[in-house]
């Protein structure tokens, strides 16, 4: 089911927060309802995905259960393992067999196994819980708190990578305090924006972005057309995934309940390391605080330093994807934040207007790696924005042509969302007019095209 489908809007979301609220009063009750929708949600995709979520959320469970009552070091790590071996056997195994027999020469034959919806997503969460109560955390959950922390529906499937010192402690909360219409008004608000930014937005620029790199894998694009395809998969890529991010944010706060924001404005970074300190700011903080300061950080000198951001976005990268570009996506990145560093401590500072120029061209040529199918493909692209395959020209429709500039000045000079949504706005009746008449559209245009998945959901 997609947050941006009829269906969701009409049917699943009105019953569940009426629902929800109807029995506010009881919080058993209250989250068993959040519960069960959160699995018919899961299930809809299909409902062979629901016995893994749960049975990988009962053993999490009872493996945090068992170290609580018996605190032996190595119990977590078990938990750890499980939950690695899960996400290896359905997101790697082709993966790494396929490398494997590539390197020997032997043919083979993938198993093709269908890779579970938000897999990558709900094991992190479990993995950071664990290596939390290793570290010393003592919060330990009823089963109902710890299912409603892994499978509530807004952030299952794609985020944001909420921990459970963030989210389990608010359930306790009755939902129709003081704040609840604000919360309804502001979550129904931002939602909107969400779906704006996919439907309108993200899925029109789509339409140029696709057909360019469809063209790529047979033709040399020229020059224009390069720039054009990284720029929109620029563009159709933030406003995909923070829509998303927008959506988990406001449906939550809609049942009263608080998510971490998950972009910042990260096309106005003027560095590196301040694009990763405002995209995906959730998984940032996760190789941050999981990979990065274990494996050492900067604790250890410069060189060490390094290796260990180098090696954490390799793994960011594999996270992303099971394939190399997504490796060597990683790779770069963790290069740039190497440069980056050794560059701050020369104490040289670029002009702001370069910097920025820099870091966006940087990451438009990484994303170029991010969306090709192959090294070839995006070799191939890249050349041609190094005017490498002739100048050329394109003839783009209006409403793209539209879709690009309104695109870019959203993202480059607009106030992010969750600003305008969750500080900006006043709460007032009058708003649900024009908010209603915006969300209806989008509904309208929803119907006349088919739905588009986001990005992210393949990771």
């Amino acid at each position: 089911m997609l947050f941006n489908s009829q269906f969701f809007i009409a049917v699943f979301l009105p019953v569940v927060v009426a629902l929800y609220y109807a029995l506010a009063g009881d919080r058993v009750a209250r989250q068993s309802v959040v519960v069960l929708a959160s699995l018919g949600f899961y299930g809809w995709w299909d409902i062979r995905f629901v016995p893994l979520l749960m049975g990988l959320t009962l053993a999490n469970w009872l493996i945090a259960m068992w170290f609580g009552r018996t605190r032996i070091r190595w119990i977590p790590v078990l938990g750890v393992a499980l939950n690695l071996a899960v996400l290896g056997l359905f997101k790697y195994a082709d993966f790494l067999r396929g490398t494997a027999f590539g390197l020997t020469g032997e043919p083979w034959q993938p198993w093709h196994l269908i890779l579970p919806l938000g897999i990558s997503f709900f094991v992190f969460q479990k993995i950071s819980y664990l290596i939390d109560l290793r570290r010393g955390d003592r919060h330990l959950y009823g089963f109902l708190d710890f299912c409603l922390f892994v499978s509530f529906f807004p952030q299952l499937i794609a985020g944001p990578l909420v921990r459970h010192n963030e989210i389990i402690h608010q359930f306790r909360a009755d939902p129709r305090g003081p704040a609840m219409w604000e919360n309804l008004s502001r979550g129904f608000a931002l939602f909107v924006i969400g779906v704006a930014k996919k439907v309108l937005l993200a899925d029109t620029i789509a339409m140029v972005a696709d057909p360019l790199f469809a063209k790529a894998l047979g033709t040399p694009l020229s020059l224009v057309e390069a720039w054009t395809a990284a720029g929109a998969y620029t563009l159709q890529i933030y406003f995909d995934f923070s829509g998303y991010s927008d959506m988990a944010i406001g449906l939550a706060l809609m049942f009263g309940l608080r998510l971490p924001i998950n972009f910042d404005a990260p096309y106005r970074a003027v560095s590196v390391r301040d694009f990763w300190r405002r995209w995906h700011m959730t998984l940032s903080r996760f190789l941050r605080d999981y990979l990065y300061i274990p494996l050492g950080g900067s604790r250890s000198g410069p060189i060490r330093q390094v290796i260990n951001v180098v090696v954490t976005m390799l793994l960011g990268g594999l996270w992303h994807g099971a394939a190399w570009t997504f490796v060597v996506w990683g790779g770069l990145h963790g290069a740039a934040l190497a440069v980056n560093h050794l560059w701050g401590q020369t104490g040289v500072r670029l002009p702001r207007p370069i910097a920025w120029l820099l870091t966006l061209v940087f990451v438009m040529g990484c994303w170029v790696l991010f969306r090709a199918p192959d090294f070839a493909t995006a070799g191939s692209v890249l050349a041609s924005m190094a005017g490498l395959k002739g100048v050329g020209s394109i003839v783009l429709d209006r409403m793209y042509v539209l879709a690009l500039i309104l695109g870019g000045l959203a993202a480059t000079l607009g106030p992010t969302s969750h600003d305008a949504a969750l500080a900006r706005l006043r709460p007032h009746p009058w708003l649900a007019v024009p908010a209603g008449i915006g969300l209806g559209y989008l509904m309208i245009l929803i119907g006349g095209r088919l739905p588009n998945v986001f990005i992210y959901f393949q990771f």
